[in-house]
Formats: structure tokens, C-alpha cells, sequence
């Protein structure tokens, strides 16, 4: 994997200011000479048996396990997240992802035989999976490492060249170069690209043969925008304001541990992260102190705290400085409109080290209620019955995740049908997204299309339709010319076979005359 880059943009560490590198905009000639090179690998990656990609792809997992300790290291300066969440999110994660997946994509990539009609039953067909060509593909800042990597090898393992620009806010460049510098990874075929937003406009102002694209519902219209102008098909994964539906019968401590976790695991930084937690009624009184008392127990990060140890925090700081100005907008509008401030708040203004906040008497009107937070917040809202509740969770213009607690797993699984989104858990929050096998999107705003499992791999191929028929005497009848003779047989055949009560007889005694009546009546 090649980098290139050169100074301008300035790369911070969010947990102490601390300026560790600068970046700046490819010329648009470098840019050319990136898609010259990717589309020189893709051919070659395109004539590779799958078992030779996938030792490929192996070569990254060798890398992530040994380096382990630098990659984390990478991770941490450029985000401030905790070491825990680094490495459980990113590091273990992506090892996970290519375990998998060395399984599942030799029997998806396969050619499939497909079956016909009874009309077309001397014939054959299939399906050949082949790839795209050049793939770019757009990450955001949240998750720096995972989100090159993992979009990058399934595209790769489906036949593709990939080129990868990575947010601005934490390019990881220096990881990059020596990551595919020692790896051993196959060169060319995946190429990290970094710089700002005029990097963006110029990769796809190359014509790729798709973009798939992580990060905010703004940018991604503005993407889909540009693509939809040159006719590239583009994935959207966007972002989320997912809620947690607590019913009254649920075990206290082990519901309230897991709401914890998935509202402030990454301070919230999270497009599956909780971000609206409804309680029923019954349980209100005794599980929201609950929360906010083993919440208040919560370490956070702070300048100068020690980043080396897995047990330096367990709530890390706000990656990108106009997060902060987000969350801190939603927090003073929650506090203006009347919410009760639990837990958190601002601390110090403009800080990156937001501790976890929890808000209730919350409503729809508020912000942090109703868009998109990103953050280590919660906003707690009361319910009644399960209509009301579901009627609530789906008053969002986002439908990326949710989840459903209860000790009636019938209960759970009848409201998760009924709640308006790509993905739910049932006791549990975010799992599904820890399971390579099941594809992972949004609807609504949260997004467009379908990544991981066996339709994200597909979602990297062209599904090549083909019809195999034999070499021979025979003119299909309909082909030309057309006859009231051919019309009168097909149509009946159409009545005996498709009709309401399906005749043999007849759909046999006007089927077997067509075999011939097209070389009778033929042109002369």
C-alpha cells in the first residue's frame, strides 16, 4: 500500500494538542499516476485464484498481530480514544473480519449455476461473480485503522484494485507507510491516499468503478451528488441517533452495565452507539439512578494521562475539534429546553475530555434527542406501552441500529421487527456489528446499501448474468417472423400453465408443437 503526501494539514493528538504530523493535497498528476497504478494491479489481481488473495490478506493479519503494540500506539495519538476500545473495536476486530472471511469468500466469489423456467429448460444459467475493476474507498475519522482495512481487503479478495483516503483528521500516515512497507502486502493493489476534501473531489473526478463511503449523512450527499453526475454506484454507510428500549422486566444490573457501554464505549463516537434511551415506566424510578451511579464511577481521559496501559481510562477523549463544538451545542440546547443534567456536562470549554453526560426529561424538540450527537451523551425519556415506545424510536429521520431489552425474548424479537432500521440487538447493543457474517446498513438517512456478510462481498463484484444455449437447427419461435400460428400456441400455453388450475394436457399439446413450428415457419 502506497501513501503519498506532503505538509499542510495539520494532525493533532487530540488528548494533549500535541501537532504530530502534516499532510497536504496530491497533485492531480499524482492522482492519475495512483489510478494508473491501481488499474495496472487489478488485472493482475483479477488473474489470482481466491486462495491466492486470501494468503495475501493474510499477510495484513500476520502484520496486525505482531505489531499490535505500534498499531495501537498509532491509533491512540491520533484519536485519544481508550486502549481497550483501540484495540477491541480496530485491532482484534479486523484479525476477526479476515477469519472469517478467508471462510465465507471462496463459496460466495463462486460461479453459480442458477435454474430456469420449464420454458427455457434445455438451456443453462449462471452467474459469474467477477470483480468491479478500481474501488475507492472514502473512510471517516472514528475508526482510522478498521475502516481501511476492512472495506480494503473485501474488496481485494472480490478481484478489485482499491484506493483508500482515509479522513484527514487521522490519516495514520506514518502507520500506513510502515504497515504495507513491512507486511509484505501485495503492492499497488491497495493504495492509501491522504489529504483533505479536494483529495476526495479529484479520486472520484477519476472515474473509479465504485465509491464506498463511511461517514456523515452531509458529506455522503454531497458525494452521492458527484457520483450519481458520472454514473458511479456508491455505498453509503451514514450515521445513526439510535435508541435503547429498556422494558420493566429486564435484570437491573447486567441491562444497565450493557447501556452504559454502548452509549460510552468510544465516548460515544459511534454511528451504533446509543444515543436516545427509553424506559418503560415501571422501572424508570429504580434503573435510571442506577445507571448514572455506576456511570459517575467511569474513568475518563485527560491531558497528560498515560496512554500505554489497556487500564489508562475507560472513556477516552473527543477525536475531531468540531465534535466538540457539536456535542457542546447539543448538551447547552438540552440544558436551555429544560432536560435535567444527571451526570457530565462541560467541564472545561472547548476540551476534547467530555466526560459521560446524561440527560432526562428529554424530548423530541432537543437536539440531543433528535440529531446526531456523536458523543459521550444520553438522553433518557419515559414510555408507557410498546406502541408508544415504538412509535417514539422510530420518530427519527435515522434508521441505522437499535436495541431491545427484555426478558421476553418474543417480546424483543416482535418489536425489533417493528422498528425502522438496518440492524437491532436484543440484549445486547452494537454485537451485531461484531459479527462479519451478518451484513450491516442503515435505512433513511443512516444510509444505502449493505457492507459485510455475504452481500457487502457481493456489494464489490459485478453479478454477471449468462444464459448458455446449445448450437444447432433450431429458430426459436419467438423469434421472427411473427404468426398468428406461433401467437395462438404461446398464448395458449400461457393459459394452461400460469392459469388458476394448471392442465397438463393442454400445456403438452401446444407445448410440444413449438420445438418445431419456428423452423416451419421461418424465413425463407
Amino acid at each position: 500500500m502506497d501513501v503519498l503526501s506532503s505538509t499542510a494539514i495539520k494532525v493533532s493528538n487530540p488528548i494533549n494538542g500535541t501537532i504530530l504530523y502534516e499532510i497536504d493535497d496530491p497533485s492531480q498528476e499524482q492522482i492519475k499516476a495512483i489510478y494508473d497504478r491501481a488499474r495496472a494491479a487489478q488485472a493482475k489481481i483479477q488473474a489470482m485464484s481466491i486462495e491466492q488473495r486470501i494468503a495475501e490478506v493474510d499477510k495484513i493479519r500476520d502484520y496486525v498481530i505482531q505489531y499490535e503494540s505500534m498499531i495501537l500506539d498509532a491509533i491512540i495519538a491520533e484519536t485519544g480514544k481508550a486502549r481497550t476500545d483501540a484495540f477491541a473495536a480496530e485491532v482484534f476486530e479486523v484479525t476477526d473480519v479476515i477469519d472469517v472471511y478467508k471462510k465465507l469468500a471462496p463459496k460466495t466469489l463462486k460461479d453459480r449455476k442458477v435454474p430456469q423456467p420449464i420454458f427455457l429448460i434445455e438451456k443453462k444459467s449462471r452467474q459469474f461473480i467477477e470483480p468491479l475493476g478500481t474501488v475507492l474507498v472514502i473512510t471517516p475519522w472514528n475508526f482510522p485503522f478498521y475502516q481501511v482495512i476492512v472495506p480494503s481487503l473485501m474488496s481485494f479478495l472480490a478481484g478489485n484494485a482499491t484506493i483508500v483516503k482515509p479522513s484527514e483528521v487521522t490519516p495514520l500516515k506514518p502507520l500506513w507507510d510502515h504497515f504495507f512497507a513491512h507486511s509484505g502486502f501485495m503492492k499497488d493493489a491497495i493504495q492509501v491516499v491522504t489529504g483533505g476534501k479536494e483529495t476526495g473531489a479529484n479520486l472520484i473526478a477519476m472515474r473509479p468503478d465504485k465509491v464506498h463511503f463511511t461517514g456523515s449523512v452531509g458529506t455522503g450527499r454531497k458525494l452521492m451528488e458527484a457520483c450519481a453526475k458520472l454514473l458511479i454506484p456508491i455505498d453509503l454507510e451514514l450515521g445513526g441517533k439510535d435508541p435503547a428500549i429498556i422494558f420493566d422486566d429486564v435484570d437491573i444490573d447486567r441491562t444497565a452495565n450493557g447501556i452504559m457501554w454502548g452509549a460510552f464505549t468510544n465516548a460515544g463516537q459511534n454511528c451504533t452507539g446509543i444515543e436516545r434511551l427509553y424506559v418503560q415506566e415501571g422501572i424508570y424510578d429504580q434503573f435510571v439512578p442506577y445507571l448514572v451511579e455506576r456511570t459517575k464511577r467511569l474513568r475518563t481521559s485527560h491531558p497528560g494521562r498515560d496512554t500505554s496501559s489497556a487500564e489508562d481510562c475507560d472513556v477516552g477523549a473527543v477525536t475531531a475539534p468540531f465534535q466538540v463544538r457539536i456535542i457542546e451545542e447539543h448538551i447547552e440546547d438540552a440544558l436551555a429546553k429544560g432536560a435535567k443534567l444527571l451526570c457530565g456536562g462541560i467541564q472545561e470549554k472547548g476540551s476534547h475530555h467530555i466526560p459521560p453526560t446524561i440527560f432526562e426529561n428529554c424530548d423530541h424538540t432537543m437536539k440531543i434527542a433528535s440529531e446526531e450527537t456523536f458523543g459521550p451523551t444520553l438522553a433518557i425519556m419515559k414510555f408507557k406501552t410498546e406502541e408508544e415506545v415504538i412509535r417514539l424510536a422510530n420518530d427519527s429521520p435515522y434508521g441505522l441500529s437499535a436495541s431491545v431489552w427484555s426478558k421476553d425474548v418474543e417480546r424483543g424479537t416482535r418489536v425489533a421487527r417493528a422498528l425502522k432500521c438496518g440492524n437491532v440487538c436484543v440484549n445486547n447493543h452494537m454485537m451485531n456489528e461484531a459479527n462479519p457474517y451478518l451484513p450491516f446498513g442503515g435505512v433513511k438517512d443512516s444510509g444505502i446499501g449493505r457492507f459485510k456478510g455475504e452481500d457487502g462481498l457481493l456489494a464489490f463484484c459485478n453479478l454477471k448474468s449468462v444464459l448458455i444455449d446449445k448450437q444447432g437447427k433450431l429458430i426459436e419461435p419467438q423469434w421472427y417472423p411473427y404468426t398468428n400460428s406461433k401467437y395462438k400456441l404461446l398464448s395458449a400455453v400461457m393459459h394452461a400453465w400460469f392459469g388458476k388450475s394448471r392442465n397438463y394436457v393442454k400445456f403438452v399439446k401446444n407445448v410440444l408443437p413449438l420445438d418445431s413450428i419456428g423452423n416451419k415457419e421461418k424465413f425463407k
